[in-house]
């Protein structure tokens, strides 16, 4: 009599992925791999960031490596209660980057030939004038942003921020792409709405809109 067919065998099921949160938790524990595994997972858009912001690709590897190093003595600074953790990385790089660059455009202006004081003197009167207007501007796309609910501020930080596609969005959140692209898209409508509130009542005025006589 034949001997019974072998019972096929079944390949051990993968280990899940580990979530962010789990590898921030690891790293506090001083564990390399940790480390390695969130840097293959967000190190190439944190450059993507940072060098559309510093544009000189050094300057820009400098700013990720030291965002990354920030996480690797401190991992404690990223707190899950407060959102994403590619939205806080992004965050991380996209200070660091400016920052960067400011710290790159005093030390030109430090060693550029000096000119007439007049031309110098409307050069810092221009420069003052732009920084207060960036600041006011920064402020108000912040507090609209955070307005948001938190899954729409999510997708779409790590899309305008992060550098990441709506398809890279969806397998990092765990998000079917059509719930993103529908996330994404209200969180922008959203957004623009929030920034002609704001313009209005700053100006009387909104985007898109002429005073005066018409044509």
């Amino acid at each position: 009599m034949a001997d019974p067919p072998a019972s096929p065998r079944r390949e051990p099921a993968p280990e899940p992925r580990p979530s962010d949160v789990e590898l921030v938790d690891r790293i506090g524990s001083g564990d390399q791999n940790a480390f390695s595994a969130l840097y293959d997972r967000y190190g190439r858009p944190a450059y993507s960031l940072a060098r559309r912001i510093c544009v000189d690709p050094g300057l820009a590897e400098d700013v990720v490596q030291e965002s990354f190093l920030s996480l690797w003595r401190n991992p404690a600074g990223y707190d899950p209660s407060r959102g994403g953790f590619g939205t806080w990385l992004m965050t991380v790089v996209h200070h660091r980057a400016v920052d960067a660059v400011r710290k790159e455009n005093t030390q030109r202006r430090r060693n550029a030939p000096l000119t007439d004081e007049a031309s110098e003197r409307a050069s810092s009167a221009h420069g003052a004038d732009h920084d207060a207007l960036t600041a006011v501007l920064g402020a108000q796309v912040r507090q609209a942003l955070q307005r948001l609910p938190a899954d729409q501020r999510q997708v779409l930080a790590l899309a305008y921020l992060g550098g990441y596609t709506q398809v890279e969005v969806a397998t990092l959140t765990g998000i079917p792409l059509g719930t993103v692209k529908s996330r994404t898209f209200t969180a922008i409508r959203r957004l623009r709405t929030a920034l002609q509130s704001v313009w209005a009542g700053e100006t009387g005025d909104t985007p898109g809109t002429t005073t005066g006589a018409q044509r």
